[in-house]
């Protein structure tokens, strides 16, 4: 039986471990075996600007953490190696730069699992949720949308205004 320092020591991360899942908006379970270190550092570096926490983790200390905090549908994908990529702030992060990896190095880094707003997901769902294009896109697109019909009516207001040839600052001066 291990002596009392290492049972808080691990008691310890199973806490931090809580604290993590519980504060985040989503997160990712990822195999990474096989992943070359120039790939894993370019992973991190990724994961790092897009505000994601990405730590390896060890199976039987986030078996518990998921046991206490509802994850435990999780339990079953925790074997071999295991990596947790979790955000705060943009619940799609985690699963768009796991999936992009995923793709890029099919074989060495597959996605175990993962969970958003409490709810365990499945593969299929975070490979879905990773093709939704980041936020600043999102808006960007819906921006564009909202101008779409303002741009068109200020074309066709325009083409009236320069009727008969007359450029449209001369027509509204008549």
């Amino acid at each position: 039986m291990p002596n009392a320092k290492v049972l808080s020591e691990k008691q310890a991360i199973v806490n931090e471990l809580v604290e993590r899942l519980n504060g985040a908006s989503a997160g990712v379970l990822i195999d990474y075996s096989g992943i070359s270190v120039a790939n894993d550092t370019e992973l991190r570096r990724k994961m790092r600007e897009a505000g994601v926490e990405y730590t390896v983790v060890k199976n039987t200390l986030l078996r518990r953490a998921n046991d206490t905090v509802g994850f435990a549908d999780l339990d079953g994908v925790l074997n071999g190696n295991t990596s947790l990529a979790t955000s705060k702030d943009d619940p799609i992060a985690p699963a768009r730069i796991a999936n992009e990896y995923a793709e890029k190095l099919q074989g060495h880094f597959e996605i175990k699992g993962g969970f958003m707003d409490g709810k365990v997901m499945s593969i299929d769902e975070i490979v879905a949720l990773a093709k939704i294009p980041p936020l600043p896109t999102l808006r960007a697109q819906v921006l564009g949308t909202m101008l779409a019909p303002i741009t068109s009516l200020a074309i066709v207001l325009k083409a009236i205004a320069e009727k008969n040839g007359a450029p449209a600052e001369e027509a509204a001066a008549e």
